[in-house]
């Protein structure tokens, strides 16, 4: 693995498996297309990767560069990634649905060299168009020199100066790529995710410590063999699918699968058919898309042979008992283990889950159970105390150090230093509230802060907020958190208007299209409620904290409302939030 403490990651996930076992199967890619599976080997990884790596440094792309990758899963993704990992360049995989701003925001503070994408994407059975949304995003980034544009469709895309179509330049590349050797700590990729302030942050991970973390938890939380398909259906643009897609599995000689489409796409039976036709033996998913599934009853399940599954997990957000017991029962039909696995793109990979665990051990529903080997987890108090004992809640902090931990962000240390150590000095504070049951379990119980989780998705209120401040008749908003039958959490926005009119619906229209442009279509806030004023305190600081009693219907408990400017417009604001439902209901 090291040599005097330098290695290269592409080397540990697929030199070391070609020398041994060139044939074996890395790579299973499940198009969208329903049924068309295509194999790739480790020997066919390595030379795709080694061709891509040799590509970008004839443009110019050096160690340390960074490098954007606005792609859908596939092989090349996936070999875009290890390129840059091949040759030291950084690389920083934006999800393939955000807008072109959100791609352009993370370009100009990453100071990205090249842009990697297809023409266009394919999802449910739709086109994506992705280069008109990468030639959007790089109109405002002076630091892009290049656009390798590769084909996902035959679809003809408009090229121009900059634009390089990259199989083309593939097939005239090097398939010998010789290894950048690099220093444990080198960053080995960034990945932006939400802060409590508007700005997403570029969470930096390393090289060894990283690669060690995420190889031993795929391999020990998902009792992963030798010969297993493992199955994560996330998306290479969340640290998911960097982890349990890429680097985990690939390090190990897993073979993994790559999954491009929907769960409901043909039908709300594609990943049980998925299961049987590639025979998957772990599968790991998210809680909205069980969710969604149980809605459409089991004959869906029980249609295919799912007898291959010995693992199930779940992953992005606390998963509720009914979806857990569906998953556990109907999809593994009670003979799978369910790891219900908590950790974070800071985190690097799982910190706690039911397994590993001595064989046969108890696994309770919806609990993350038991922290993974060298994580000590703690619970704190208000004063910054730790809690000792059980039975007891607390904010869910780390006491040491981990080998997957994130170095920084991104040109911003004293940042990474404010949120995530000067809450309780000495320890990481992960900003989420946990329970440590009687047996000493923990189970984690919801964010302490102003970041939401839909779909699996964080986002912080406050990058909601920030995009609708931009419509001019909207001078203040609010947004909150509301528990989602299926998203697990919604979002729920609050506006104040510059004056009475009557556009109140076609305002509303238009705040959604700002949402959906500026962020993405997902952090469209489910309901918007106009008011006359928000609740604030004497300081100016809107108390989100009685919107969100407001919207989950606990207002007969609004807690102290003596620091509130006005305490009137708690009644105000209940009054506007009836009629709304009445209007809705009806």
């Amino acid at each position: 693995w090291f040599l005097g403490g330098r290695l290269n990651v592409s080397v540990n996930c697929l030199d070391q498996h070609v020398e041994k076992s060139p044939n074996r199967v890395a790579l299973i890619w499940e198009r969208d297309e329903p049924g068309t599976a295509v194999h790739v080997t480790y020997r066919e990884l390595l030379d795709l990767t080694c061709r891509l790596a040799n590509t970008l440094k004839k443009y110019g792309i050096q160690k340390g560069d960074r490098v954007a990758i606005y792609m859908p899963v596939s092989p090349l993704s996936v070999a875009a990634m290890l390129s840059c990992a091949r040759i030291g360049a950084v690389h920083t995989v934006v999800f393939a649905g955000f807008s072109a701003e959100s791609l352009a925001g993370r370009i100009l503070d990453s100071g990205c060299k090249a842009v990697i994408t297809y023409n266009q994407g394919v999802r449910g059975g739709r086109i994506i168009e992705l280069k008109t949304t990468v030639d959007e995003a790089v109109k405002n980034c002076p630091s892009i020199k290049h656009v390798f544009v590769a084909q996902r469709t035959d679809n003809k895309v408009q090229m121009g100066d900059r634009d390089i179509p990259l199989e083309e330049e593939m097939t005239k590349a090097d398939s010998v790529c010789i290894p950048e050797s690099m220093d444990s700590e080198d960053m080995l990729f960034m990945l932006y995710t939400s802060g409590s302030t508007g700005k997403p942050k570029g969470i930096v991970h390393s090289q060894a410590g990283y690669l060690l973390y995420t190889a031993l938890t795929h391999k020990y939380v998902f009792d992963y063999q030798q010969g297993d398909v493992f199955g994560c259906v996330a998306d290479i643009g969340w640290i998911t699918g960097h982890s349990y897609v890429v680097y985990g599995p690939l390090c190990n000689g897993a073979t993994s699968v790559l999954f491009e489409s929907t769960p409901v796409y043909p039908d709300p039976g594609r990943y049980w058919e998925v299961v049987q036709r590639l025979k998957i033996n772990q599968f790991y998913g998210a809680p909205t898309a069980i969710r969604l599934l149980l809605n459409y009853g089991d004959e869906w399940v029980k249609k295919y042979d799912r007898s291959s599954l010995k693992v199930l997990g779940s992953v992005g957000e606390p998963i509720n008992k009914e979806a857990w017991q569906w998953f556990y029962q109907v999809v593994g039909e009670g003979r799978c283990a369910l790891v219900d696995t908590w950790w974070q793109t800071e985190t690097g990979g799982i910190c706690i889950a039911p397994r590993p665990s001595e064989e046969k051990a108890e696994i309770i529903p919806a609990m993350a159970m038991r922290p993974f080997f060298g994580i000590v987890p703690v619970l704190m108090d208000e004063n910054g105390e730790v809690i000792e004992g059980n039975d007891v809640s607390g904010a869910l902090c780390i006491a040491q150090p981990w080998p997957g931990m994130a170095r920084t962000i991104y040109g911003d240390h004293q940042r990474f230093v404010d949120a995530y150590f000067k809450a309780y000095p000495g320890y990481y504070f992960t900003g989420d509230a946990a329970y440590r049951s009687q047996k000493g379990y923990y189970q984690i119980t919801g964010r302490m802060d102003d970041i939401i989780n839909i779909s699996g998705h964080r986002l912080g209120t406050a990058e909601i907020e920030d995009a609708m401040a931009d419509h001019p008749e909207v001078p203040e908003t609010a947004v909150v958190g509301y528990p989602h039958r299926i998203k697990g959490e919604g979002a729920f926005a609050f506006i104040v208007l510059k004056e009475q009119t009557a556009r109140v619906d076609h305002i509303k229209e238009e705040l959604k299209t700002i949402v959906a442009s500026k962020i993405a279509k997902y952090a469209v806030p489910d309901h918007i409620l106009v008011v006359k004023r928000l609740p604030k305190t004497r300081s100016g600081k809107i108390m989100r904290r009685l919107l969100r009693k407001v919207v989950t219907e606990q207002s007969s408990n609004m807690g102290d409302v003596t620091t509130l400017d006005d305490p009137s417009v708690v009644k105000e604001i209940l009054e506007a939030y009836q009629k709304y439902k009445e209007k809705s209901s009806s």
